[in-house]
């Protein structure tokens, strides 16, 4: 559930920032892509750290 909520936050703040930067359609993709996989990612490794230390 941490992954799916982080990637959905990413994929927000990247589109928010590249219409901040004035970017176009593809930009504004591109950027969600890439901030929903980073902020994914890094939901990934606070699922395993909680686990490891609740179980």
């Amino acid at each position: 559930m941490i992954v799916i909520a982080a990637a959905l936050l990413g994929a927000v703040i990247g589109g928010l920032t590249a219409r901040r930067r004035k970017g176009n359609r593809a930009d504004i993709a591109q950027f969600a892509a890439v901030y929903a996989i980073a902020f994914g990612l890094g939901g990934v490794i606070l699922t395993l750290i909680l686990e490891k230390l609740l179980a």
